[in-house]
């Protein structure tokens, strides 16, 4: 799949990600003061401890002895209530940025042009979608929560460790900048591998929707064994990967903490000199060495949570690669009313790839409304290449296409679009009930007698009405739970529903046995009249009536005519037409 380039480094990307919570300032601000009061008690355990050895062991202060338990259950429950804001405040954020970058990445989905769509694979797109959101959300909660919470924890211990004793505290500062650079090497580690693990996450979502949606192949091309071996490929990529990142964070955590203790070390051994223990108080000495350890347990999470931190950052590159991919062009300004169905190609070129290598070469044709024109050829012609620029699915590379005598660049396409309709051979049909297919597009209403005509209308309604739930039928995944013939019955209803003056059929028939093509046939018959229509055949007998018909080659148009003029030439059209009907002969 191609990503956009980008230069962005850690900061421009958290910072980008952080413009997501923006709009929740009022919350996070209420999170941050909670961070604060829970950081606030780490302190206040560790001072606590110099009243209670100084008052209670020491000096046997009646009241401090009765104080203590008072203060520290008080301490307690305000560091829970700070918890709890602080744990579902951040919980509640990072969900909506979640939520936010879902949307503005299925948005994009919807606008990014054909191009894209053939270069990437939907497994490498779910896995953005889900994976890779997942993990920008643990960069939003665990990564916020730790640094800000955890590093105040830490600073808080610090200023009270050199209140304490500030000569015994320096040395613990002196362990700093030994971490900082371990963490800066380690997290450019991170990073790559985060990428590397991403990557081979969508290898393994492509791999098992390929299987899912082609299942019955797999089964009947006995190529279980074969899809086991390529997604354990996949898998196993994904598992080296991943234990690579394990690896790293298995290295750095213990040198980071032994770095830590040997400070720790270091402190302990001074303060129990005995030139020390005449200037430190017992209480200070225990307070002193209680916030030590305690900055362990944050220290501990600080480095860990670097992995998290950095999978986030690159994962929030690849959303917003996705984010600021280019969507389709759409300068267009005019809008298309009581279309007539007019439609001229002159002179239009058409390369992929925008290079030398042409799809399309010169193809000019003239439709009247309401005309019928086919196109044939073999497989690769550019058949439907040349329709899909119609529909401005692709642009042209040069050359002019005119609906009603207006060039369709200058359309939008929303107005463009909504005078075709499209019977695929491969039919789309959604997870949803019958009627909801049927009536899909359509952005008002659609009763059900408006439904039932154009299923009547497309040879649908008699399967229809004999399911037990009629049009509340659920039509499973693209249809499954029908026939091929059925899903084609409601694809050319919707497109009768849709009523567009334009109507584009690829290759509607080619895979149906003869029963349903009969049905397919009367129905496609209602259909095109008083449409013009382009139809993209593979059987000729089912184009005889057309108004003009364009055979292709390589992307050129080697004869125009209609079924008589073109048998009439014996040339390509004529050579087509028999080696069919030996070919249908041979079969019978």
């Amino acid at each position: 799949m191609t990503e956009v380039p980008t230069n962005h480094n850690s900061r421009e990307l958290y910072n980008r990600l952080l413009t997501y919570v923006k709009p929740h300032w009022n919350k996070f601000l209420a999170v941050i003061v909670a961070m604060v009061i829970y950081a606030g008690t780490e302190t206040g355990l560790a001072a606590l401890m110099k009243p209670l050895i100084d008052g209670s062991f020491v000096n046997q202060d009646s009241e401090i002895i009765k104080l203590i338990p008072l203060l520290l259950i008080g301490l307690f429950l305000i560091r829970g209530l700070a918890n709890f804001v602080t744990t579902y405040g951040l919980g509640w954020i990072a969900r909506n940025v979640i939520k936010n970058l879902r949307s503005e990445m299925f948005e994009r989905l919807l606008v990014l042009p054909a191009s894209f769509f053939d270069q990437s694979t939907s497994g490498q797109l779910m896995s953005k979608l889900l994976y890779d959101v997942e993990q920008v959300a643990n960069a939003t909660t665990d990564a916020i929560l730790t640094l800000i919470r955890d590093s105040l924890t830490i600073i808080g211990l610090i200023v009270w460790m050199i209140y304490l004793n500030g000569m015994l505290s320096l040395i613990i500062l002196l362990t700093v900048p030994l971490i900082g650079l371990l963490v800066y090497k380690v997290s450019s580690r991170f990073r790559t591998i985060s990428k590397n693990i991403q990557d081979s996450m969508g290898d393994v979502s492509h791999i098992s929707s390929e299987m899912i949606e082609g299942h019955r192949e797999v089964k009947t091309f006995g190529s279980q064994n074969y899809e086991n071996q390529r997604f354990e490929q996949a898998n196993q990529k994904n598992r080296r990967q991943s234990m690579k990142m394990v690896a790293t964070d298995a290295i750095s955590q213990p040198i980071i903490q032994l770095i830590t203790v040997l400070g720790l070390s270091g402190v302990i051994y001074l303060a129990t000199l005995p030139e020390m223990l005449e200037t430190i108080s017992a209480g200070s000495f225990i307070s002193f060495i209680t916030a030590m350890f305690m900055i362990l347990t944050p220290l501990k999470r600080l480095t860990k949570i670097n992995s998290k931190l950095q999978r986030g950052i690159s994962a929030s590159e690849s959303i917003f690669n996705l984010i600021d991919e280019q969507a389709e062009i759409d300068n267009g300004t005019k809008t298309l009313k009581d279309t007539r169905g007019e439609i001229e190609y002159k002179n239009v070129n058409f390369s992929y790839n925008n290079d030398n290598n042409l799809a399309l070469e010169k193809i000019s044709f003239h439709a009247e409304p309401g005309q019928t024109i086919a196109f044939v050829g073999h497989s690769g012609s550019g058949k439907t290449t040349l329709v899909s620029l119609l529909s401005r699915f692709y642009p042209s590379t040069s050359g002019n296409i005119k609906v009603d005598g207006i060039d369709i660049n200058e359309l939008t396409l929303a107005s463009l679009r909504k005078q075709i309709s499209l019977v695929n051979q491969q039919v789309v049909l959604f997870n949803d009930t019958i009627a909801n297919n049927i009536a899909y597009g359509h952005e008002q209403h659609v009763s059900n007698d408006q439904i039932i005509a154009a299923a009547k209308a497309a040879h649908a309604w008699e399967f229809i009405e004999r399911l037990p739930e009629g049009l509340a039928t659920q039509v499973g995944q693209n249809g499954v739970l029908l026939s091929g013939g059925q899903r084609q019955r409601l694809a050319i209803a919707r497109a009768l529903l849709r009523d567009a003056p334009i109507l584009i059929l690829d290759e509607a028939t080619a895979s149906l046995d003869s029963e349903a093509e009969r049905h397919i046939q009367s129905a496609l018959e209602t259909l095109i009249t008083n449409r013009t229509t382009l139809v993209i055949a593979h059987r000729l007998s089912t184009i005889e009536k057309a108004d003009l018909i364009v055979v292709m080659h390589n992307g050129h148009i080697m004869e125009t005519g209609t079924h008589r003029e073109l048998l009439a030439k014996n040339q390509h059209y004529a050579e087509l037409h028999r080696l069919q009907f030996q070919e249908e002969a041979v079969n019978l």
